[in-house]
């Protein structure tokens, strides 16, 4: 079960504000102006992880809070309608959010002694209010090929503009097995509308597919003292793994799949409170000294190297590179630059991606920057909303990033040697162009000299990948 939270403050003026707005939200007219208003009818139904994904499935969803009472139905799938005859019925968690525009109940469950490789049936809700009937497949007990979708910053626009972004990976994919989010999943920590256009944007893959999330700085506002902390929804939202650093639990966890060791780290956290940033060290270090999995890897939000222009994470470089070059970590999945990068870390030389991770920045929603053309980077692209397809099978690793429009932009493949070291090879199609531009919302704040800089910087970029083994850049498309 997850464990019971409490979002109220206890400061006295405080908790007198949050029970005036309780009790108007839990009126018609309280909740009229809201786009995205709870009701007895389970919405914003999700899967995660918070044990083994190969015996156990969890689950949240919503109601209003005339919901005392939640549960969820399971049945092992069946092509009949009358699986339901055989359906057990699980009591969830219920607890109390109060938010910007509604009081709502958050509830949660985690079914358990599920076979693997079995696809269930479920269904969650109340006595009188069902959700539809949704499957999920259990994971293998043991190694076996399977694929998962990336995104980096979802953040702006989610309605109008992410769900194109995410419906064309599902489209693309339709039989991938979960989904890993790079941070900034919103935009503001606390703003449940923008959670309401999240949910509007992936619609029913989330109650299909698992989701892996970690939290991004936008997942994070600061208090009444000044301070920051993690969004009050994060945790309602999610069922995470516990296995973290005490007080960064469902945000800084692993999940072994099928041969694979995912990791989330909270980077976000380092910015609010730097005292988090050994605990995380300590713990990255021990879970990667006992990993019995063939493959490792990593997501985070903020970049180890940073794409786009003015940006530099030196605390979080400093913290966990050598950690991942120390235990061979083999990728790291990042946000926050709402650029394209995919790179490798430089002072190894010639030998460099068989001695440390390959290294990814993407961006899946509208919010552009420019790029800094860092000497790290091998493929690059701005003004692009991208999603990643990874698949994991045996001793190989494909990587493949789409645009949203569906055209293969960049791939490469990793092929694990016997000394737990990898073969890079890069497959970027070369009959595409790489695309640096200047994002239309940036051109009329940048002055004719920073436009040369950037032609400048991008031609530098051009002529010295020119000269990497592998690489293909001629007719990359010049700047706009």
């Amino acid at each position: 079960m997850k464990h019971s939270r409490l979002f109220f403050f206890c400061l006295g003026a405080v908790s007198v504000t949050l029970l005036v707005l309780y009790l108007s939200f839990t009126t018609v007219e309280g909740q009229s102006d809201d786009p995205y208003p709870p009701r007895p009818v389970p919405d914003r139904i999700i899967l995660s992880w918070s044990d083994d994904p190969a015996t156990t499935q969890s689950v949240t969803w919503r109601t209003d809070v005339s919901v005392k009472e939640a549960f969820a139905e399971i049945a092992p799938a069946d092509p009949t309608p009358d699986f339901r005859s055989k359906a057990t019925k699980i009591t969830a968690t219920t607890e109390l959010l109060v938010t910007d525009n509604n009081a709502a109940h958050f509830h949660s469950l985690t079914f358990t002694g599920l076979q693997p490789e079995t696809m269930y049936a479920y269904r969650v809700g109340s006595e009188d209010e069902w959700s539809e009937w949704f499957h999920f497949e259990t994971a293998a007990a043991t190694e076996k090929p399977f694929t998962f979708l990336y995104f980096g910053d979802a953040q702006n626009e989610l309605k109008s503009m992410w769900s194109r972004c995410i419906r064309q990976a599902y489209s693309t994919m339709p039989n991938v097995d979960f989904l890993l989010h790079a941070g900034d999943l919103i935009n503001r920590a606390n703003r449940d509308e923008e959670w309401g256009e999240w949910f509007y944007a992936g619609g029913w893959i989330y109650g299909m597919k698992p989701s892996i999330a970690t939290p991004g700085n936008h997942e994070y506002s600061r208090n009444l003292l000044g301070q920051r902390e993690l969004s009050q929804l994060w945790r309602p939202t999610f069922t995470l793994p516990l296995n973290g650093p005490e007080g960064l639990e469902e945000t800084v966890f692993y999940t072994d799949y099928q041969g694979t060791r995912f990791i989330s780290l909270n980077t976000a956290a380092i910015y609010a409170d730097k005292s988090t940033i050994l605990p995380q060290v300590e713990w990255l270090d021990s879970i990667l000294l006992n990993n019995p999995n063939r493959w490792t890897i990593v997501t985070h939000h903020h970049p180890v190297y940073s794409t786009a222009s003015g940006r530099d994470n030196e605390e979080v470089r400093e913290a966990f590179q050598p950690v991942y070059e120390k235990y061979g970590v083999d990728l790291v999945l990042q946000g926050h630059d709402h650029t394209y990068g995919r790179g490798y870390n430089l002072q190894f030389g010639a030998s460099r991606k068989d001695k440390g991770p390959i290294y990814v920045v993407s961006v899946s929603g509208p919010k552009m920057y420019n790029l800094n053309f860092e000497e790290w980077l091998e493929r690059a692209a701005s003004n692009t909303q991208l999603y990643q397809i990874i698949r994991v099978d045996g001793e190989r690793l494909l990587y493949e990033a789409y645009t949203t429009t569906g055209t293969l932009y960049d791939a490469f493949e990793l092929r694990k040697k016997n000394d737990g070291s990898n073969k890079f090879v890069d497959m970027a199609p070369e009959d595409v162009p790489e695309i640096i531009s200047i994002p239309e919302r940036l051109r009329p704040e940048m002055t004719d000299e920073e436009v040369r800089e950037y032609r400048q910087r991008f031609q530098e970029y051009k002529a010295r990948n020119k000269g990497r083994e592998g690489l293909e850049v001629e007719g990359l498309r010049e700047v706009e």
